[in-house]
């Protein structure tokens, strides 16, 4: 996934300004008590960081 798609998933899901709030405020620990903004720039995988969001917030299967 690129980063592109990913936020624009992260639009769809939490709007646009309060994703980005998300991304750089909320710590999962699904991403070893990172949070989002943080795990992107060390270089994890969009796909991963997405799908680690997806279950934190638990969004619908719809917006997988």
């Amino acid at each position: 996934m690129r980063l592109t798609e990913f936020w624009q998933r992260m639009d769809a899901a939490f709007g646009p300004i309060y994703s980005r709030s998300v991304a750089s405020d909320q710590v999962l620990a699904t991403l070893g008590g990172r949070t989002v903004e943080q795990a992107l720039a060390q270089g994890e995988d969009a796909k991963w960081v997405w799908r680690a969001v997806h279950a934190a917030f638990e969004l619908p299967a719809t917006q997988r």
